[in-house]
């Protein structure tokens, strides 16, 4: 199911997005600016942005430019101003589509679908931030305070899936298979191994994977650090 975060400082506009993106099955979020926004992204996987231009604070374009420094992530645009100044600076920062209010929700709807289908559902993260641990999957890095870690391969692998999935608690049986492949032949004492190295390379961070007693283990970005 395709996650989507509905951006606009108009409760009523993002009940109503929310409430016909839900009947097209999509699971939706909320965001009333912003900062807000730019939070949510850090610490949750969404594939698709809906993003108002005129919101106070830090608006559409200045939250759509922060986001592109760290992630491809689809972005609809809602502008109350059917400008073609507003399109072309939108475009030139990276928006997949516009949309001009008022609309008809089905048509949004029918953009959003459009959307996400052309980039393959999912969205590209460049890097996963949280706090001063960044973790970067196109160079297959990791590094706290800009101090590169120093991780095997399968320790990277197990650390950025459990990253990319903050507060879902993962079975030792499913990181098994999406980190090591169906055809492995471990069992949950190989997973159990490789966190524990993990965990002794991430220091001071090393509480953000959390253990969940008999069934595998969550990471949370928000852990207390010991």
């Amino acid at each position: 199911m395709s996650k989507l975060l509905i951006v606009d400082d108009d409760i009523r506009l993002r009940k109503l997005v929310r409430t016909y993106g839900e009947v097209e099955h999509y699971e939706c979020d909320e965001a009333a600016d912003g900062l807000a926004a730019l939070e949510k992204l850090q610490n949750d996987h969404f594939d698709l942005v809906i993003l108002d231009v005129m919101m106070p604070g830090l608006d559409g374009f200045e939250t759509l430019e922060r986001i592109r420094k760290t992630s491809e992530i689809p972005v609809i645009m809602l502008t109350a101003r059917n400008e073609e100044y507003d399109k072309l600076t939108g475009f030139g920062l990276g928006v997949d589509d516009y949309v001009s209010k008022p609309f008809s929700p089905k048509e949004l709807m029918a953009r959003v679908g459009a959307v996400l289908k052309r980039n393959g559902k999912k969205s590209t993260v460049l890097s996963y931030q949280y706090k001063e641990l960044e973790i970067r999957p196109d160079s297959r890095t990791a590094s706290i305070s800009g101090k590169e870690l120093i991780l095997a391969p399968k320790e990277f692998d197990l650390l950025l899936e459990l990253a990319k999935n903050p507060g879902t608690v993962m079975r030792r049986d499913k990181l098994l298979q999406d980190v090591w492949g169906y055809s492995y032949c471990g069992d949950g004492r190989t997973v159990d191994t490789h966190v524990k190295s993990v965990r002794d390379r991430l220091g001071p961070y090393r509480s953000m994977i959390q253990t969940v007693w008999g069934v595998g283990y969550k990471f949370d970005p928000d852990a207390v650090i010991r």
